[in-house]
């Protein structure tokens, strides 16, 4: 045999397993993030270099089975049967034994070469579990390989079994069975499909059995365009006649339940579990934050506790980038001699991405707390919690989970509705999406709210806004469940993982890899707008306003020849006027001109409505083109002067414009990304034309209400 130093090694497993821990301690610093074919559901590898072997790792979504529901399922099962890794790395949580292994059966089914890291294998050790190694990975076929991210132990041994399994060391014998009839209706049907050639040498025949009495859309697909499928779809609908009358159940519920027993019967051998009737931490915690009383406080608490901590803490490394950018700014300035190429790299390019990566340390902190969250076990408690709060406004229990996805981002938000099986629960979890306050959004937040409120308020208005966000998205959700989409929601059983301190490691890679992203949307996406935006402020020039204002400027220097400073600020104030009058000739005031009749009722000027425009394609260009127009203009581009200080200088600028903006940013259509994947989700026309205009119409009325009775009490 020729051995190839090239492993492809795929590590998969259930969400908070500490795969991703894992993954980080075994690839370190030698990662790169992208996405997976035709999908936004991230796709992260690692290379390693171990005993002359490459290691090429891809971490795969965390998923909870290989059936065909949401994106994650799908990417995981399509990256093992299409493109076959070498070896599996099965991550299984050995603290929540028989909830892990049920996606190690599946593994078992596909017959592919993996081998078990039992991760966490400290807390078992530690709650005095024991287990009968030798008989265990008798049981599952595969060998078991006790490790722990957090005191990096077993990573040695997993690479040496991964090499032993690719070089045919070691030859997993899998141990999977059904019962009796379940089994020998395997075997017919997978000798119907073995007659496909074809199908036979690309897919495991016996792993198609089963995914087609499972029901299964994807492998139903595949198969009903070839000529096996009219033998197939008969011998199908005999063999679930006969499973409803033998078994009573549809055969996906009776392959479920033969899995759990498999299962259950292998812990029952090979694991012994202490006796114990005192509560551990877990149960102690979970008193009160998932008690029916106190578990929303908590929640709120924990979210106001974040935003305080996003201004406070973030304020003052917001400051220092700022200053350099300013310094950066004029140091450029100061070697341009031609006007209008200085003008495109102050005015456009640095003022533009400079007023977004200011805001990069809040950006890091939210989601470094976000990171906290999710790797502690409480953002599963959060949406068990807030599950309770949506059936009182008709809604799934599983959209609680999109909702709080959409904190970062609607697209992946978007997607992860394809787990409600309800089709109306569906759309309205979609249509109410967008009231979430995702990452995207937190820049102009932030803008405006340093801009216009105390900083001592700062952190509360944040909170509000989010807390907001929630409560239209859930009034929204009602109205559309009593007139649109009625029907009962089904019930919801969501997994509570145990609490355990997620390591400094995994926090700090989460926080990069978010705060990473955003540069690089600031270094292309917002960079290009933010061009786009000053030739569109630049051109075209009226030579009659110019005519008329150097006329002004001649006559301002004959009537102050006595008084040198009087003259000076009567120039700068004309050239200020003339920019401004350019500024609205050009085709972005015309643009902002023509819809400012429709903006003027709800507090915003033109530029306001230009930045909203542009808004469309990524919230963060905003604040981009908001830095972009006050900074053209400007007697010196580079004086220092911050946007929220520009802001603040405009007489028709106010609180009650900030608090308008505010509301309409929260709630209006979030960016052109998500519509694509909403009507992708959706399916139809109707509906993404009926997301557009309910978001940016209900943004419209809440902020004109806003800004009328907020004008009341601003003098």
């Amino acid at each position: 045999m020729v051995r190839n130093s090239i492993i492809s090694v795929a590590l998969a497993g259930n969400p908070n397993s500490g795969k991703t821990s894992l993954f980080n301690l075994i690839a370190g610093a030698n990662q790169k993030v992208g996405n997976f074919a035709g999908v936004t559901v991230e796709k992260i590898e690692g290379i390693v270099k171990y005993k002359g072997y490459t290691l090429k790792i891809i971490d795969l979504p965390g998923t909870y089975s290989l059936s065909a529901y949401s994106p994650e399922e799908i990417v995981t099962r399509e990256f093992i049967i299409e493109n076959k890794p070498d070896v599996v790395i099965n991550v299984v949580d050995a603290s929540n034994l028989e909830r892990n292994l049920y996606f190690t059966t599946q593994l078992m089914e596909l017959q592919t070469k993996f081998v078990i890291a039992l991760n966490m294998f400290d807390e078992i050790e530690k709650n005095k579990v024991v287990i009968k190694w030798d008989l265990l990975e008798q049981l599952f076929g595969t060998h078991i390989i006790p490790t722990s991210a957090k005191s990096k132990t077993g990573i040695n041994e997993l690479l040496d079994h991964v090499i032993d399994v690719f070089e045919e060391r070691i030859n997993p014998q899998f141990k999977l069975f059904y019962q009796s009839e379940i089994e020998n209706r395997f075997e017919a049907l997978r000798q119907i499909l073995s007659t496909d050639k074809e199908l036979d040498n690309k897919y495991n025949t016996h792993w198609l059995a089963i995914k087609l009495l499972e029901n299964d859309k994807i492998v139903y697909r595949l198969l009903k365009e070839r000529p096996v499928w009219i033998k197939v779809i008969s011998f199908l609908s005999e063999t679930n006649k006969f499973l409803e009358n033998t078994y009573g159940g549809d055969p996906e519920l009776i392959i479920t339940e033969n899995r759990h027993a498999f299962i259950k019967g292998a812990l029952k051998e090979a694991v012994i579990f202490p006796v114990t009737s005192k509560r551990n931490f877990t149960e102690i915690l979970d008193i009160v934050l998932i008690n029916r009383i106190t578990g929303i406080p908590v929640f709120l608490f924990f979210m106001w506790f974040m935003f305080q901590l996003v201004f406070k803490v973030g304020e003052i490394p917001m400051r220092w980038i700022e200053s350099v950018f300013v310094w950066f700014g004029m140091m450029v300035g100061d070697h341009i001699s031609n006007a209008l190429i200085k003008s495109l790299i102050v005015d456009g390019m640095i003022s533009g991405v400079g007023g977004v990566v200011v805001f990069l340390p809040n950006i890091m902190l939210l989601f470094l707390f976000l990171a906290f969250l999710e790797g502690s076990g409480y953002m599963s408690r959060a949406a068990f919690v807030i599950d309770k709060v949506m059936h009182v406004f008709g809604l799934h229990g599983k959209s609680a989970i999109s909702l709080i996805t959409g904190f970062g981002c609607s697209v992946p938000a978007f997607m992860s509705t394809r787990t409600l099986k309800s089709n109306s629960d569906r759309i309205t979890t979609l249509l109410i999406i967008p009231f979430m306050s995702c990452g995207a959004k937190l820049p102009v937040y932030i803008l405006f709210i340093g801009a216009f409120f105390k900083p001592e308020m700062s952190g509360n208005v944040l909170f509000s806004l989010y807390l907001f966000g929630i409560l239209m998205a859930l009034l929204s959700a009602k109205l559309f469940k009593t007139t649109l989409f009625k029907g009962h929601s089904e019930p919801f059983v969501m997994e509570l993982p145990k609490y355990r301190l997620p390591s400094l490691r995994y926090l700090l890679f989460q926080m990069w890899h978010k705060a990473a992203s955003y540069m690089r949307k600031a270094a292309t996406i917002i960079l290009l707008a933010s061009m786009i935006i000053w030739m569109g402020t630049n051109f075209p020039k009226s030579d009659e306003i110019t005519r008329n204002y150097n006329a002004l400027k001649l006559k301002a220097e004959q009537e102050m020849t006595n008084n040198p400073d009087q003259k000076k600020d009567e120039l700068l104030q004309l050239e200020k006027s003339e920019a401004a009058e350019q500024i609205e000739y050009s085709f972005v005031g015309k643009i902002g001109k023509t819809i400012e009749p429709v903006i003027k009722p709800i507090g915003f000027d033109w530029r306001i409505g230009i930045s909203l425009l542009t808004g469309l394609v990524a919230k963060e260009i905003v604040v981009s083109t908001l830095a972009t127009l006050f900074s053209l203009g400007e007697d010196d581009p580079a004086s220092g002067v911050s946007l929220q200080k520009k802001l603040r200088s405009e007489s028709n600028y106010n609180v009650a414009t900030a608090i308008a903006l505010l509301l309409f940013v929260l709630l209006y259509v979030p960016c052109i990304a998500a519509t694509t994947v909403f009507y992708r989700e959706s399916k139809k026309w109707s509906f993404t034309l009926f997301y557009i205009i309910y978001s940016t119409s209900f943004a419209w009325i809440v902020a004109f209400i806003s800004y009328r009775i907020t004008s009341l009490f601003v003098i």
